[in-house]
């Protein structure tokens, strides 16, 4: 008999009649045995989100991943947790992906404006957006996922649910994950990012009269987000990389060709504008174009949501917080300590100035509710993976930049410390969708709340140590915003970008106003700005191998010789890309640690192995290793149905 979800699980009678799937005496699914994995699972996750995040300025959402290796792993070590268990890992791998999400847009700031950051600083923070944020969604758990039952969707949190109920093809899922862990792992090995044996990176620039920049890197990590997030927003980011790469570059290295030998780049003294090569071009003109799109693009996704703030919290106020009797305090607890620590965060970042400390954390908390509740309520309505966070956490740091420049705080150590705040935002911001998302698994499937607030709170703590020490980490490399940058940092570089040039007054303005009028172009032809926009900004050699990877997609979906076949090939394909992300993020970051501890020392390429017919082979080797088990994987599945 085929497992489904009980009828209204997707609306049609009112919340607080709906039955979940599972009911019974006992509705708890925890234990050590889950309790341990599922740490292991945030830990993981964490880390791979941080690394591609940062890498490629794109993240993978974690629930169905983070489902489908629960589903493994309790039926291998712990059967008798059940789905309950399994959902607990679910939002568990989901808490370590949200803190990622969150703390790569702002913490790298602080290494790009020049400053640094202690562990007890980015832990500070990391911690007390994660307990406010989970603190204020918990306040609106029973409007938004009870009382709204039926009029928010929560599309990904039903994806999840039915990934949970079909539990037993969660072996199949399985396999391909580790097919694409292998495969992943091994093609990273292999390159820069651990070993260095072979060149991946396909390179043609233009450097004499028409000054352009061909790149692909030959990344598996970065592929297999591409065959997750689909051609559409693939497509529209490389066309971005087009205009950046193709347009804008030839046009400032045409005009510039012009120029007086004497008159030198404007941050670089030691570089003539006449012979400007296209890194420079990039780095000094481009990127602050980028910069303006981005800023553009975040404002007028803030501007979007004042109906939606102003709707979600007249409807909140006026709803009841049920199901938070006299004797469930829990969440009362989880709020205070997170205002504590968040005050905390602020003394210790801003060197014990108490007034800085007041100021930032007061605004930040108001932001902080505000932007939680229209997160959980946007959540439910396009899911976590398309949360404007970056739009949220612009105007925040817009208005708390402004604070701190009528204060009259200039320097490099306030800017760090509107970071840190920054950093308490936006981790608030992206902790409350994946959390919102995961209880409403939680609703449908069925399991205490409480449980899954206290295995969520934990999750994301450790999620905060992961990422905090992970930036640490790689600080050196994220730090290189040269030509040879290891990580494109999009959302970060903005953040810099735009604090630093605020406070110091020193922001090339016409650039960045070149940059805004571009994206209101987009605005007016109804096209995704910051999609756009991030394409614009980051390498083409991150967007190019994006594309591929959706490509391949399409030549999966296109041998599919009917739908339901084709559905099956797209989800094998998900789960095996799942893989991908994770072997290349988890061994790259490996890679990264064994470099800089000395243990690896990368010897230069010479010969084949050091051409662009070395990453063409390369990437011929990877595109068929990952297509090969999905076109066999037809066969498999017609006789399943034919059985």
């Amino acid at each position: 008999m085929k497992k489904e979800l009980p009828k209204g699980a997707y609306g049609g009678i009112a919340g607080k009649d709906y039955i979940p799937y599972i009911t019974g005496t006992s509705t708890l699914g925890g234990g050590a045995i889950v309790f341990i994995i599922g740490l292991i699972l945030a830990a993981v996750f964490a880390a791979s989100t941080a690394y591609s995040g940062m890498k490629a300025g794109l993240t993978v959402a974690a629930g169905i991943p983070g489902a489908i290796l629960g589903t493994g792993l309790v039926n291998i070590f712990s059967k008798k947790n059940g789905i309950l268990g399994k959902n607990l890992l679910q939002g568990m791998s989901s808490a370590g992906e949200s803190v990622a999400s969150g703390l790569i847009f702002v913490i790298p700031s602080i290494l790009l404006i020049g400053s640094n950051f202690t562990f007890l600083e980015g832990l500070l923070a990391g911690v007390g957006g994660v307990m406010f944020g989970i603190g204020v969604a918990s306040i609106v758990h029973n409007y938004l996922i009870v009382e709204e039952h039926g009029n928010l969707m929560y599309p990904e949190s039903m994806a999840i649910s039915e990934t949970l109920v079909a539990s037993d093809s969660g072996g199949e899922s399985l396999k391909y994950m580790g097919i694409g862990f292998g495969i992943g792992g091994l093609v990273t090995m292999v390159t820069g990012a651990v070993f260095g044996w072979v060149n991946n990176v396909i390179s043609y620039i233009g450097t004499q009269t028409y000054k352009y920049r061909f790149e692909m890197e030959v990344n598996p990590m970065l592929l297999g987000i591409g065959f997750i997030v689909g051609l559409k927003i693939s497509l529209t980011m490389f066309a971005g990389s087009i205009m950046s790469n193709f347009a804008i570059i030839p046009l400032i290295g045409y005009f510039s060709s012009m120029a007086d030998p004497s008159l030198m780049v404007w941050n670089k003294a030691h570089v003539a504008i006449h012979s400007m090569p296209v890194g420079v071009i990039a780095g000094s003109y481009v990127k602050y174009i980028g910069a303006g799109m981005m800023l553009c693009g975040g404002i007028i996704g803030a501007i979007k949501l004042i109906p939606v703030i102003v709707g979600s919290i007249k409807e909140t106020l006026g709803a009841k917080t049920g199901g938070t009797n006299g004797k469930d305090t829990q969440y009362l607890k989880i709020l205070l300590v997170g205002a504590v620590v968040s005050f905390v965060a602020g003394l210790v970042g801003s060197g014990g100035n108490v007034m800085m400390a007041i100021i930032g954390t007061v605004m930040s908390l108001i932001l902080m509710v505000l932007f939680v509740i229209v997160s959980g309520r946007l959540t439910g309505t396009i899911g976590t993976s398309n949360l404007p966070v970056s739009g949220m956490t612009i105007a925040s740091l817009v208005l708390v930049t402004m604070a701190f420049v009528i204060m009259g705080w200039h320097g490099l150590a306030e800017n760090k410390s509107l970071l840190l705040f920054g950093s308490l935002i936006v981790v608030a911001v992206s902790i409350a969708g994946g959390y919102m998302q995961t209880q409403k698994v939680t609703y449908i499937i069925g399991g205490s709340k409480n449980e899954m607030q206290r295995y969520y709170v934990l999750a994301s703590i450790i999620g905060v140590i992961v990422v905090v020490g992970t930036i640490m980490i790689l600080s050196k490399q994220l730090a290189n915003t040269g030509a040879d940058a290891q990580f494109g940092l999009p959302q970060a570089n903005l953040m810099a970008t735009l604090t630093s040039g605020i406070m110091s007054g020193k922001l090339p303005w016409v650039m960045i106003f070149v940059g805004v009028f571009m994206a209101l172009v987009l605005f007016f032809l109804e096209l995704p700005i910051m999609t756009v926009a991030i394409g614009f900004y980051l390498p083409i050699a991150t967007t190019s191998i994006i594309l591929v990877g959706a490509l391949l997609r399409i030549i999966v979906e296109k041998t599919a010789k009917n739908e339901t076949e084709k559905e099956a090939k797209v989800a094998h394909g998900v789960s095996l890309s799942s893989g991908l992300v994770a072997g290349g993020s988890i061994i790259g970051l490996l890679g990264i640690i064994l470099q800089v501890s000395g243990i690896i020392n990368l010897k230069d390429l010479v010969g084949f192995a050091a051409s662009n017919e070395m990453a063409i082979v390369l990437l011929v080797i990877l595109s068929v290793l990952t297509l090969i088990p999905l076109m066999t994987a037809k066969a498999a599945h017609h006789q399943q149905d034919a059985s």
